[in-house]
């Protein structure tokens, strides 16, 4: 919907570059396609209902159409994704249909806690539906809330929804997030608004909406109105690497309602790579790029209302200061350890310290495994890590992913799954990586996490990779997170994940893919990208799926790739053993914004929404629905190339803006049908079909082409 993509990235501003009539064709488009599914409504007493078949689920759970059944054995689970406006108790209530003729239980767990059984009882038919009311203690901003068949549970109920009065709903598109970002170009300066631009190696094809303010002379400023209560800033931003590379420290001054608040030190040790893929810290290889890095900070109170000013001041000498934008957000306090956890501190690990704690914690995990306790916390601080902790059967917490932070060191840290039931939630972890050493640095998530997983409220930055699963991911659910600042991928599903979702995670300003499944000699299988955000990949897709079977890209927004990039592909190019496209793959209800770029080494560009034929035809079914594809780089659709691309299917499509064709099909043969297809300012034509090779099917409601 228009209103998301205004709320999630621009103003309307943004869309000068169309045109004024182009808006406002893209707001009646989109209008006319329709409010998307979403997994929470509004019921009759207010608050929202959030539906039991959208939500994801696991085990032996089936979706009967309009509720959930078959919680029949230990590990069948749906959890619920929800949003609160404030932290405390509220009542919950479960709407469900027992027709065994006796009490049945599952137990609930918030946010990755035991909380209480649920006790469900009869209702005399597997369609009448009751009410179960429980009081549950929800924090501000994405909660879950799991109904979990344990041991000593009975199961067998069908669950339909949980309805929560003062519940917020979810983002139709895109994640759900607890900050507000506000562009750079959209604030108040007395610097230099960079131009628009999309050429690559310059610093505008690497900014969200390709503009940035630029603060070269003392006093130069940029300054917003903050929109809401905070105590955090995170500034994305750029300055000038150390002439041998490596980086420089330098300070950058924040005032609030025009009182200077605090110098606040920024680095670009983690921004710059040069020379050709994939590049190294060396600036004598010539053409640097991935100009941008983040901090994050907190600080005094930013009331509502408050002016938010970044200004160069006479100490901060840097040579130039190029900003993006800010993300302001009230963040808790920490949070409290849960009962029946150990701490890691009681094992040695010591906070803030220049120990290395990977042993203690280490120790911790084990401890509590063999003592059957809930879990490991890891209390407010900063904790070193030499490598990988292993984890299984096992939750591992934070305070809060702004308190408890496991620092890498010389490119290791992070997790490595081993098992089923691995919880991690409401922590950071960061690396040390300053660029990208594939042979060497590890993902800040890697392994296998089976059933039973769960991975929230996390935050990743400065690692080579986000998240990388591999075979014996089964059952794994993500939600909740960030992974900003990658020198690799944001999150990879590498061969043989199967039935597991990533939602409402922001990817920003990765070197490669921000989200991708890669088949590549086992078959991703049934696994759902769904309500995330990918902001400017420096390198490659927003989404990617390359081979695979039964998988689904819903609900999204990808913006500002910028190059060898699509907004999303569909794919068997072969980066080595990608398997063929099986089953049917779905892309519903996306938002591309500026995607699609060129691919030097080729010679040639990639569409916002690319299908590509490389090692395999392409044969099985593709559902292209409800799609905004909107002010593309060249082409909005291209499928290519020299093989055959048959069996998809597009339906609600527009296309507003777009560098070259709407539709461009590129030296392919196949079959496609397309229905509800608008096409408008697309600078080629609406249509290109090389030597008429592609059947194109025309259904109703097609225009513009």
């Amino acid at each position: 919907m228009i209103w998301q993509i205004l709320r999630n990235k621009r103003s309307a501003r943004k869309y000068a570059a169309i045109g004024g009539g182009a808006l406002l064709a893209i707001i009646v488009a989109i209008v006319l396609i329709g409010k998307p599914t979403s997994p929470a409504s509004a019921p009759p007493d207010g608050g929202t209902v959030y539906e039991a078949e959208d939500q994801f689920y696991s085990g032996g759970v089936a979706s009967a159409s309009s509720y959930l059944n078959n919680f029949a054995a230990e590990g069948d689970r749906v959890v619920f994704t929800v949003n609160m406006p404030s932290t405390g108790n509220v009542d919950v209530m479960l709407n469900y249909a027992n027709d065994t003729g006796s009490d049945k239980t599952l137990n609930v767990y918030v946010n990755g806690v035991f909380a209480i059984p649920a006790t469900l009882p009869d209702t005399g038919g597997t369609e009448k539906w009751k009410k179960k009311a429980e009081s549950l203690t929800l924090r501000k901003g994405l909660n879950t809330i799991s109904y979990q068949y344990d041991s000593g549970n009975s199961g067998g109920v069908n669950l339909d929804s949980l309805s929560i009065v003062g519940g917020l709903p979810l983002a139709d598109r895109g994640a759900t997030v607890s900050y507000q970002e506000l562009e750079a170009e959209d604030g108040k300066t007395n610097a230099e608004v960079l131009a628009p631009s999309r050429e690559y190696l310059t610093v505008q094809s690497e900014s969200s909406g390709r503009q940035a303010v630029k603060l070269t002379n003392t006093g130069h400023y940029v300054e917003w109105t903050a929109p809401q209560t905070a105590n955090s800033i995170v500034i994305r931003y750029s300055m000038p690497d150390a002439a041998e590379g490596g980086g420089d420290q330098k300070t950058l001054s924040l005032y609030v309602n025009g009182t200077k608040a605090q110098e606040l030190p920024l680095t670009s040790r983690y921004a710059w790579t040069y020379g050709t893929y994939p590049y190294n810290d060396d600036p004598s290889t010539g053409e640097g790029h991935h100009f941008y890095d983040e901090s994050r900070f907190l600080v005094s109170d930013i009331p509502a209302g408050a002016t938010v000013k970044l200004q160069k001041d006479a100490g901060d000498d840097a040579a130039n200061y190029t900003i993006d934008l800010i993300d302001l957000e009230q963040v808790d306090d920490a949070y409290a350890m849960p009962d029946n956890f150990v701490s890691v501190t009681d094992f040695g690990a010591v906070a803030n310290d220049d120990g290395d704690d990977t042993g203690a914690i280490q120790d911790a995990i084990s401890g509590a495994v063999l003592k059957g306790k809930a879990g490991v916390w890891i209390p407010e601080g900063t904790f070193l890590l030499s490598d990988h902790l292993i984890v299984g059967n096992v939750h591992v917490r934070g305070a809060g992913m702004w308190r408890t932070t496991l620092q890498g060191t010389n490119g290791k840290g992070g997790f490595f799954g081993r098992d089923s039931n691995v919880r991690v939630t409401d922590l950071t972890v960061a690396g040390d990586s300053v660029y990208r050493y594939d042979s060497g640095d590890d993902p800040a998530f890697v392994g296998n996490f089976g059933p039973g997983s769960l991975i929230q409220n996390v935050w990743v930055e400065h690692m080579k990779v986000g998240i990388w699963l591999n075979a014996g991911t089964d059952g794994l659910y993500m939600v909740g997170g960030r992974i900003h600042d990658t020198w690799a991928d944001g999150v990879n599903f590498h061969a043989g994940v199967k039935n597991t979702t990533i939602s409402h995670f922001n990817v920003r300003n990765t070197g490669d893919d921000a989200f991708a499944m890669w088949s590549a000699g086992m078959a991703d299988e049934n696994n759902t990208f769904r309500y995330n955000t990918a902001q400017i990949p420096v390198l490659a897709n927003g989404f990617a799926l390359y081979g695979g079977t039964n998988n689904k890209v819903l609900d999204n927004i990808a913006a500002d790739t910028v190059t060898a990039s699509a907004g999303i592909t569909i794919s068997t190019r072969d980066f080595g053993g990608t398997l063929p496209i099986s089953g049917t793959t779905e892309v519903r209800r996306n938002t591309l914004i500026r995607t699609g770029g060129l691919e030097r080494n080729w010679n040639t560009t990639f569409g916002a929404l690319w299908i590509y034929a490389d090692n395999h035809p392409i044969t099985e079914p593709i559902i292209v629905s409800d799609m905004q594809i909107l002010d593309s780089t060249y082409d909005a659709v291209k499928l290519s190339l020299d093989k055959t691309i048959t069996g998809v299917a597009f339906h609600n499509v527009v296309i507003n803006g777009a560098g070259a064709y709407g539709l461009n099909f590129d030296h392919v043969s196949g079959t496609g049908n397309f229905e509800g297809v608008t096409i408008s300012g697309a600078a080629s034509g609406g249509v290109n079909n090389s030597g008429g090779q592609y059947t194109i099917v025309k259904g109703e409601g097609n225009s513009g082409w």
